[in-house]
């Protein structure tokens, strides 16, 4: 028989062995097929090179692991599901495809709170202070909602006087009397404007006994804490329901019970419930090196140089002693307030800051700071230990353009979101923004949500709002839905108390409309490193399921005070561990076993969504191991250099932190006073 050209080179039994092991290594590679790009992702990245490569090499392998099978996709392009009658997920425009167009913009969407919070199966036991909440927001929003589908709302803001915007007067003058009837509140509609100015005549009240039972009596002795102060706010509008306003200028005088023992004056402001870092004035002048407001010093001098605390260091004092030297006795003025004596107090609106003058003199001022603008001031607060007289607010603006919603967008192509993906992607984030932060998502808009995986669709990212107690705020927010195309109604009625609500909602969408391979829950006042955190995700290999955020162990809930928890609410005594609010991650299996659980009335709800999220993790975790990954760079305050996100972060820093990203390439904060 005549041999082949190779069969000398490979006996008939080793030619079978090859074919079986290349039989082998085909399945191999079929059942990682899923699996390959990821691993070359991570790959590269740890190597250091760039995603170009490596969206080249994407582009050569099969993109099954993005896409759905068909018989998913034919389930999410059926007619609805009975419990698709909840959410509304908008962003369609004209120019899109039908396919596409129907994909990304069902009518409605996701879980039927209504039934599941308040039919079923849900027993009296169940049925929490929580419960009783949602069913009233719930109730409430579906009016409205019913109204806003039939474009009643429209009509009645047009045709109802009552329903217009309030009108803006050059000025405002209200006696003590009227002011008190008001609740110590003057509302400016149009907020203020450079040169604006606000007067309040009063008197502070003689000093009373503290009331406070932890600080009443002094550490040493018996004597009691004496206390006189007042606080005259600049409050921004109220937000959601249950949320503080922001305050923009906090003016405390405290006369009697300070720390200190000494008369001060203390300024701050409070975004978001967090409080910035306070200006103190304790009655020495600020230094002259010190930065100034519109030429004025911050603090102005109200001490004795022979008091206690003298300007002088100690050394030069005793030197002055020694040689006989005098120094004569210097006040520039006394502390402005005095119990029982009235005043006058002047707080205008400069170029650089707020200026507070009492009786005709400059005593402080104080550096706007950044998140406020000037029109945000709609309302002027006075409370504490003091009599109110009359209060004028004059030099204001009579028409307030900005005031308008509208005014904080820009209608323009480029920022609007792109397409869904036929298939899955790797990471979905759904971003907590409450109906009027107009300016917020569109700081977002402009900054991270440009980061070239959501302008790809490899990420993508939806932000989760509730409607609104004004109507008008809703009108303009379906404006806002319609053309950017990056919003998903949630539609009850916002309250603070139910944001847990939200969470379950970026749970659903983020396991079945828009499915996910790792879901994250962020605040629209959250800046985000896409990359960053995507990769941080990466790290937990062999699809486990992992919790990753900044995580707090073994916390406890305050009994008492503002944020104070019942034991009725919580009964234990610890939480369990979370992470934080701000931002965290969670692979979508935990995202699967919540909204089933939600849906079968098993899923413990509690105000918190963080401590919400660290409890159904932790029994989650009794059935299947979760791999908890605790990291400070998931930023809870403010924000820290190398960051994968930073919290309570203004429109501004916004745009400041993506502008140094794309500049310098380096994750720098924008920490702006």
């Amino acid at each position: 028989m005549k041999r082949g050209k190779f069969d000398s080179l490979l006996p008939p039994s080793r030619l079978r062995m090859i074919q079986v092991f290349i039989g082998a290594v085909i399945v191999y590679l079929l059942l990682i097929s899923f699996e390959i790009p990821h691993v070359l992702k991570s790959g590269f990245e740890s190597s250091g090179l760039d995603d170009g490569l490596f969206e080249t090499l994407e582009d050569a392998f099969p993109r099954t692991f993005w896409l759905e099978s068909e018989e998913e996709m034919g389930e999410r392009d059926a007619p609805s599901r009975p419990a698709e009658d909840a959410f509304r997920v908008a962003g369609g425009s004209p120019n899109r495809t039908p396919q596409r167009q129907m994909r990304e913009v069902k009518k409605v969407s996701g879980l039927v709170f209504e039934d599941t919070l308040f039919g079923g199966n849900v027993s009296k036991d169940q049925v929490s202070e929580l419960h009783r909440t949602a069913k009233s927001a719930w109730a409430a929003g579906k009016k409205l909602w019913a109204e806003l589908e039939a474009g009643r709302l429209e009509s009645d803001l047009k045709t109802k006087p009552e329903n217009r915007s309030e009108p803006c007067p050059y000025s405002f003058l209200l006696s003590g009397s009227e002011f008190e009837s008001r609740k110590r509140v003057m509302v400016l509609p149009c907020g203020m404007t450079l040169g604006s100015h606000i007067t309040v005549v009063g008197t502070p009240r003689w000093a009373h006994s503290e009331y406070d039972p932890k600080i009443a009596v002094l550490k040493e002795g018996d004597e009691a804490v004496m206390v006189s102060q007042f606080m005259m706010e600049l409050q921004g509008l109220k937000n959601v329901e249950g949320e503080d306003p922001p305050r923009i200028l906090h003016f405390n005088p405290r006369l009697k019970g300070d720390w200190s023992g000494k008369p001060v004056i203390e300024q701050n402001t409070c975004y978001r419930m967090q409080w910035g870092s306070a200006l103190r004035c304790e009655g020495w002048r600020s230094l002259a090196d010190e930065d100034t407001v519109d030429g004025q010093v911050k603090c102005e001098k109200w001490i004795r140089d022979d008091d206690n605390k003298t300007e002088e260091s100690k050394a030069t004092w005793w030197l002055n002693r020694l040689i006989g030297r005098t120094k004569k006795v210097t006040i520039d003025w006394p502390y402005p307030f005095a119990e029982g004596k009235l005043f006058v107090l002047t707080v205008s609106a400069g170029l650089e800051g707020f200026h507070i003058n009492v009786d005709g003199r400059h005593v402080t001022a104080f550096p706007y700071r950044t998140g406020f603008v000037l029109e945000d001031a709609t309302g002027l607060s006075v409370n504490g230990d003091i009599d109110v007289h009359s209060v004028l607010a004059a030099s204001l603006p009579t028409s307030h353009p900005s005031f308008s919603p509208q005014m904080h967008l820009e209608m323009v192509t480029k920022w609007k979101a792109p397409f869904l993906p036929y298939g899955h992607v790797e990471l979905f984030i759904g971003i907590l923004s409450a109906g009027n932060h107009f300016a917020e998502r569109m700081a977002v808009r402009k900054s991270w949500m440009q980061h070239k995986l959501i302008k790809s669709s490899r990420v993508v990212a939806r932000f989760f709002v509730a409607l609104h107690g004004r109507k008008e705020v809703n009108m303009e927010l379906m404006k806002e839905v319609d053309y950017f195309g990056d919003i998903v109604i949630v539609p009850y009625m916002d309250n603070y108390d139910l944001v847990v609500l939200k969470t379950v909602a970026i749970c659903e969408y983020g396991v079945r409309t828009v499915p996910a391979r790792y879901i994250m829950k962020c605040d629209d006042d959250t800046f985000i490193r896409v990359d960053a955190v995507l990769k941080e995700a990466r790290k937990v290999r062999g699809y486990r399921s992992f919790y990753i955020g900044n995580m707090n162990y073994h916390h406890k809930p305050l009994r008492h005070g503002k944020w104070a928890v019942t034991y009725e609410e919580w009964p234990e005594e610890d939480y369990p561990p979370y992470a934080n609010g701000p931002g965290y991650i969670i692979s979508s299996d935990i995202a699967k076993s919540l909204v089933s659980e939600f849906e079968k009335h098993k899923l413990r709800l509690f105000k918190m969504e963080d401590v919400s999220m660290g409890m159904w993790v932790e029994q989650f975790n009794k059935s299947k191991p979760v791999e908890y990954v605790h990291s400070w760079k998931f930023c809870q305050f403010g924000c820290i250099n190398d960051y994968y996100t930073a919290h309570y972060q203004s429109p501004r820093q916004m745009i400041c932190m993506w502008d140094k990203l794309q500049q310098q390439g380096k994750p720098q904060c924008c920490n702006m006073r």
